[in-house]
């Protein structure tokens, strides 16, 4: 895991940064927030009126003389101010809460909109579980820190504003300077520590990654596991990281246990000698029996919510830790982007060509080199070889899942990378190797071709890759769940719901990625003449393993470490005799029964 730097002291670079990207998120809803703001200003206001009419009321009392009218208006006013404070701290809650929500919501869509934009190398190099921590963390602190700051923090500093003015007109300088000073000690304490503390909960969190994702990952592989009996190795290896996370987890809570220690002794110093210096007002004759009580309430008042003040500002530290993480993928590099003025793609036919492509995963290691060939529009063009050969590279550059590192690849003449990515993958469509369906039903998956089609069309394309009689002979049918990653079905089974979802798509560039490498024999040659239906007036890419089932595509080229080493139909191969018909010789003697040219 990565971790993150964070300047010390109450805000830091990084926090500013924070702060300033979340700030169009809340601003949309600007009325809200300033009539939010007036709200918690006369809440305010009321909640310290209370400890003056409080001083009334006792003063009032002390005079045996005074009418019961008196104290009794007072003692109406007391109940009104108390019910106002309350009230009107309600009142912008309620106000508030579309904002906050509405904020939560947007950031929430932005970024998962901006992972689906990042590259297919972003993805293979992260683990998905430490992803969605961070961006459930990262969400729900910006809950916890508009609460902390608007409705915690902001009304305490308001609060304390107000009472140090009043002791300071009211009495004399020394009250508020007593009040100021414990707070200065109080807040200068309070950060010290903290600061100290947040590498620990940083630790956490990290600790809290690794563990999920270790967690996510072992159960995504709960086959593999079984197979290699290895159950108690995966419960030993996701213990190390519990294991870890505890020691992190103690510390951080003796830490806090020390900071609210010492708070408590500064507040309770400060209380001290205010009450002392107020009581000998009283003695002296300055100050009434109601100034003492005043004070007291002041203090009582302003105190409680700065007790809590460490938690505030720890809340709003790990919150603003949290949604940087958040905003860092925001921040991720997208690979693969759009150009700027980047227009639709234009399809004329659908012709594919690769034009004196190289590319590499790694620098160090080149896939494919100069390859270049033309599939016209509406032909079928096999691409053959062994294993790492770099086949299946060239349907994910199809897709631009990476960019080429030279060259181009053109579609009717268009280098896909001057064209959208939306209007690129529109245009073509992919049956894979290796099928990963949605947790949902069959119908689900089958209809994600075409979100929009008819139940009518997504029967017929079930019916077109025969599967819609094995869909009607499940118990629940078309509602059957697949699983996670569409475990619950056969391979065979999840092959031919993604051939369903393909042809459902119905696009004009068609790539077959060994796309019945997990059929048996009798379903295979099924398809295959389905196959050879649905790819009429279709460009068709056919990435094959079995020769036998693209002896009848226009051209096949013989692919070998990253190159074109060959090119022609399947019988002008043949007679060449080289790499293509070792192939070919070699699946025949491994599988006998095949048919011959």
């Amino acid at each position: 895991m990565r971790s993150h730097h964070f300047s010390s002291g109450p805000a830091g670079p990084a926090d500013w940064r924070t702060l300033g990207r979340l700030l169009p998120y809340l601003w949309e809803y600007r009325l809200r927030v300033l009539i939010a703001l007036g709200l918690l200003i006369t809440g305010k206001l009321a909640g310290v009126a209370i400890p003056i009419v409080l001083k009334h009321i006792v003063d009032h009392l002390g005079k045996n003389q005074a009418p019961l009218t008196v104290p009794l208006a007072l003692l109406l006013a007391y109940g009104g101010l108390r019910l106002a404070s309350t009230m009107f701290s309600d009142l912008r809650d309620i106000v508030f809460a579309r904002v906050t929500q509405r904020a939560i919501r947007r950031l929430g869509l932005d970024v998962f909109r901006y992972l689906h934009g990042l590259s297919l190398r972003y993805h293979l190099d992260r683990q998905t579980g430490g992803v969605t921590r961070d961006i459930e963390r990262g969400t729900r602190a910006i809950s916890s820190l508009i609460s902390m700051t608007l409705f915690s923090v902001l009304p305490t500093v308001i609060e304390i504003l107000m009472v140090s003015g009043i002791l300071l007109v009211k009495f004399d300088w020394i009250y508020a300077a007593i009040t100021l000073v414990a707070l200065a000690i109080y807040i200068a304490l309070t950060l010290t520590i903290t600061e100290w503390r947040t590498h620990l909960r940083r630790k956490m969190n990290e600790l809290d990654s690794a563990a999920n994702s270790k967690a996510i990952d072992s159960l995504l592989n709960y086959e593999t596991v079984k197979y290699f009996n290895n159950e108690a190795w995966e419960a030993e290896r996701y213990d190390q990281n519990l294991a870890n996370w505890e020691v992190a987890a103690v510390k951080n809570q003796i830490s806090l246990a020390f900071l609210n220690v010492a708070q408590a002794s500064i507040i309770a110093l400060a209380v001290t000698v205010m009450l002392y210096r107020a009581s000998a007002g009283v003695v002296a004759g300055h100050l009434t029996v109601g100034d003492l009580v005043m004070v007291n309430a002041f203090l009582i008042q302003m105190f409680i919510p700065l007790n809590f003040l460490g938690v505030m500002y720890r809340e709003i530290k790990q919150a603003l830790t949290d949604i940087e993480r958040l905003f860092d993928i925001l921040r991720s590099n997208r690979e693969v982007a759009d150009e700027v003025g980047a227009q639709a793609l234009r399809l004329t036919g659908g012709q594919l060509e690769f034009r004196a492509v190289r590319f590499a995963y790694d620098p160090a290691r080149e896939v494919l080199h100069d390859v270049s060939f033309v599939i016209p529009a509406g032909q079928n063009v096999a691409v053959v070889g062994a294993s790492g050969s770099g086949k299946s590279t060239l349907a994910r550059l199809c897709y631009r899942f990476y960019d080429v590192n030279s060259g181009m690849i053109l579609i009717d003449g268009q280098d896909i990378r001057q064209v959208t990515q939306s209007s690129l993958r529109r245009a073509i469509g992919i049956v894979p190797q290796d099928t990963v369906l949605f947790n949902d039903s069959i119908y689900y998956n089958i209809a994600y071709g075409k979100p929009s089609a008819s139940r009518e069309e997504v029967v017929e394309a079930a019916r077109a890759a025969h599967i819609l009689q094995f869909i009607e002979s499940l118990p629940k049918g078309w509602d059957t769940q697949v699983g996670e990653r569409g475990l619950k079905l056969s391979g065979g089974e999840k092959q031919r719901v993604a051939i369903a979802r393909t042809i459902l798509k119905d696009p004009v560039i068609l790539i077959l990625d060994e796309a019945t490498s997990a059929l048996d024999s009798h379903t295979e040659k099924n398809i295959q003449a389905e196959f050879k239906e649905i790819a009429q007036n279709r460009t068709t890419m056919t990435i094959a393993h079995r020769l036998s089932t693209i002896v009848d595509a226009h051209s096949i080229l013989v692919m070998e470490a990253g190159r074109i080493v060959e090119t022609g139909t399947h019988r002008e191969l043949l007679a060449k005799q080289g790499a293509y018909y070792r192939l070919w010789t070699l699946q025949q003697q491994e599988e006998p029964d095949n048919q011959s040219a």
